[in-house]
């Protein structure tokens, strides 16, 4: 719940139309929606911009938010430097299979690092479109959102005083560990959480891709995934016990590992090189309903986190900012505020869509593994109709790429 206002006497207060909290892809899109349509907002952030320019993390891009930036100005990067990826590869009982979506839809991905399009969207919110971000503050405090006069607080890095902002809207974008969500009013708002019971040792290899597509490895000892990142530097994925440590998985292990998860027939050896990340992501999701309280709303994995089974969080944290930031121009500028009222519930329709097919997928990726000889037989059915049903291929490619024309 938010706190009272600090003292009204403060020496530094400050009002913007809008405060958003945390520069993500969610929230340096909002903010440079709302800069287009000259409505005055403000950044904070608690990390500094070396840090969230290099911070390692996703890189899969749908199509369809790629085309939403395009339409605010936010892509010209991408679009001249992504990588484009048309198929995919499923590789079970020794044999790859391509799985090439384009085909059926005409849709592809993009493959561009968060750390390059957050790079890009911090540049054109404040370099180019005079957006007001602060960086490295500390202590950040939300303050009276379920009234019309919000504001928040947070401590100067440089000064060490307590700066307070008022505001009209707070949009939180601060991520899974972010305050925001816990501002939230607890009578009004409810968390749906589900654990998956598995870890995954996310990898960073500075090693060539093996392939020209995504590989996912469905193996008895557990899936393995390789997603090309750039022409030196590939992830992987491979599953392991929640809460593993890293350290168990010493060089040589990691790669007989993939090495064994990835094999199939005729396929060529893996590129290997020096790890540049070992880390271990438990799996599991969670969705806040409704997304918004009073005067704040959330974005992104403030709101709802969705583990990396299907790479869906950065595409539905865009998704959620396009929704956002339109809306709260629209109000400010036209005073139209049919986008607000509506905001939540738009945005969780495909929210719990991409949790589904997350569930779905990961059913896949770690049956054959689950030492439960009935789920694995089922699993391997439903991979083998993706490549012997049209029907099963053109439902997977349409969740896959989220090109479903109503949520």
């Amino acid at each position: 719940m938010t706190e009272p206002s600090p003292h009204p006497d403060s020496p530094s207060r400050e009002r913007f139309p809008v405060v958003v909290i945390g520069a993500g892809p969610a929230g340096l899109t909002v903010g440079n929606i709302l800069r287009a349509a000259s409505v005055d907002c403000l950044v904070l952030e608690t990390e500094s911009r070396r840090f969230i320019e290099q911070r390692p993390r996703a890189g899969v891009l749908e199509e369809w938010a790629v085309r939403g930036l395009e339409r605010r100005g936010l892509a010209a990067n991408l679009l001249e430097r992504a990588g484009r990826h048309t198929a995919c590869e499923f590789r079970f009982d020794g044999v790859g299979r391509r799985f090439a979506y384009a085909d059926l839809t005409d849709r592809h991905h993009f493959v561009y690092p968060q750390p390059l399009l957050v790079t890009d969207l911090v540049r054109e919110y404040a370099e180019v479109r005079g957006g007001d971000i602060r960086f490295g503050v500390r202590d950040v405090t939300l303050h009276d959102t379920g009234t019309d006069r919000p504001s928040v607080s947070y401590l100067c890095s440089e000064t060490g005083q307590r700066r307070v902002i008022h505001c009209d809207f707070v949009a939180g974008c601060d991520g899974a560990r972010g305050v925001s969500r816990s501002a939230l009013v607890p009578e009004h708002a409810r968390i749906a959480r589900h654990d998956y019971g598995i870890g995954w040792l996310a990898l960073l290899a500075e090693a060539p891709p093996s392939s020209d597509c995504v590989l996912f490895g469905v193996h008895p000892r557990g899936f393995a995934g390789h997603m090309p990142r750039s022409a030196d530097v590939t992830r992987y994925y491979l599953q392991c016990p929640p809460g593993d440590d890293p350290g168990n998985w010493p060089h040589e292990r990691v790669w007989s590992e993939l090495r064994k998860r990835l094999a199939a027939t005729g396929a060529a050896p893996l590129k290997e090189g020096r790890l540049l990340e070992q880390r271990v992501l438990d799996m599991h999701d969670y969705v806040v309903e409704p997304m918004a309280s009073g005067r704040l709303f959330l974005a992104g994995d403030a709101a709802h986190l969705t583990a990396p089974i299907a790479a869906k969080g950065m595409n539905l944290a865009l998704h959620d900012a396009f929704l956002l930031g339109d809306a709260l121009a629209a109000y400010l500028t036209r005073g139209d505020g049919s986008g607000l009222a509506g905001y939540s519930a738009a945005c969780l329709r495909r929210v719990w869509d991409y949790q589904e097919f997350s569930q779905w997928l990961s059913d896949v990726y770690h049956g054959t593994a689950s030492g439960d000889p009935y789920h694995a037989g089922t699993t391997l059915a439903r991979l083998r109709r993706l490549f012997t049903s049209p029907a099963a291929a053109a439902a997977f490619a349409e969740q896959y790429l989220g090109t479903a024309g109503h949520y």
